[in-house]
């Protein structure tokens, strides 16, 4: 048998999706899974042991180069899918793009979800068995495990992962952490950005976060992914006297060997910590506008401690009450659970 998942974004929804593989190998040793995803997170599926092929949409490049472009790179991707004549597709999306590529890759079976999980409409027409969801489906991992257990029914699953680390991506990690005098006391990354700026954590909070860590001799490891995160990292840096550490923003394999590598994770709800649950790496996060039981690893590794205001969580991107919301997990609750993470004592 031969499936397609189609899961184009965001990363950690890509990540979120990964236990699928296995509880398809699980159902059917021999399953071909291939993938689509969006080209920028392609680098995190490549070379999975249970994943045959992945396909890179370059939705984002072809829209700058024009519109004929990026009907040129769709029906590329299309012929390209229709010629695996694949015998399952699980749109794990649920949109109107992902619907496209689901209903001209041609399988007989599509399945995706009914109308109640769906996130636009006229995904419905691209599916021919749609999956209702349960209680018991609340987090978004098993969101997506619905849907593969209505395509090849049967029960066995991991929590996250399995997402292997890069053996070149890993040696370099470990290098860098050599010549920084990184290697001896507990590795704590913390990453302050996110997508939505409700999901933030306060910066003055990341920064005494920081500088706590540091009189206990923990050099904490500020991880950036764009500009705005970098001058996160630099504040954070600054507020800590010099004692944290600012990552150099690297490749997506090199991101998943260093998370791997590390102690713990701290973050919001953003893909480093997601990712680090794949890899096996405990975590603390942080849930204001979204809910830590969907989306939070989950797991005696992790902690996730959510905001608890009443109206948390309330998927708000803007918010008269954003500054409140942010106060409520204060630095001290945050710290006892790194050092409770680590396994160190309150002092």
């Amino acid at each position: 048998m031969k499936v397609l998942i189609v899961k184009v974004s965001a990363l950690g929804d890509v990540v979120h999706a990964l236990p699928v593989l296995a509880y398809l190998k699980s159902v059917d040793p021999a399953v071909e899974i291939d993938w689509l995803v969006e080209k920028s997170f392609a680098p995190i599926l490549e070379g999975h042991p249970l994943i045959r092929r992945v396909h890179a949409l370059g939705m984002k490049a072809w829209r700058k180069q024009g519109w004929k472009q990026a009907v040129a790179g769709t029906l590329g991707v299309i012929r390209t899918l229709r010629r695996e004549r694949y015998d399952l597709v699980l749109d794990l999306q649920g949109n109107s793009k992902s619907g496209l590529f689901t209903l001209l890759a041609g399988a007989p079976l599509r399945v995706g979800f009914d109308r109640d999980g769906v996130r636009e409409w006229p995904n419905l027409l691209a599916t021919n068995r749609r999956i209702p969801l349960t209680a018991a489906d609340h987090h978004v991992g098993d969101r997506a495990l619905a849907l593969a257990r209505g395509g090849l029914p049967g029960s066995a699953a991991p929590l996250a992962g399995p997402l292997p680390v890069d053996p070149q991506a890993l040696a370099k990690i470990e290098e860098q952490l050599a010549e920084q005098g990184l290697t001896g006391n507990p590795l704590v990354v913390l990453h302050y950005g996110t997508t939505w700026t409700t999901k933030l954590w306060p910066l003055a909070s990341w920064e005494q976060l920081a500088v706590r860590l540091s009189e206990r001799g923990i050099r904490p490891i500020l991880t950036w992914g764009n500009d705005k995160e970098r001058q996160a990292a630099q504040s954070i840096f600054s507020a800590s006297g010099g004692r944290a550490f600012i990552w150099p923003r690297g490749s997506l394999k090199e991101l998943v060997a260093l998370l791997s590598r590390v102690d713990l994770v701290v973050g919001a709800d953003t893909g480093p910590v997601h990712i680090a649950a794949a890899v096996d790496t405990p975590t603390v996060s942080i849930y204001r506008v979204t809910d830590a039981k969907r989306n939070g690893p989950r797991g005696e590794k992790h902690i996730r401690l959510q905001v608890d205001l009443p109206c948390s969580p309330c998927l708000k991107k803007t918010c008269e009450r954003d500054n409140e919301c942010g106060a409520r997990i204060t630095v001290e609750q945050v710290l006892d659970a790194v050092l409770a993470r680590l396994g160190m004592q309150k002092s």
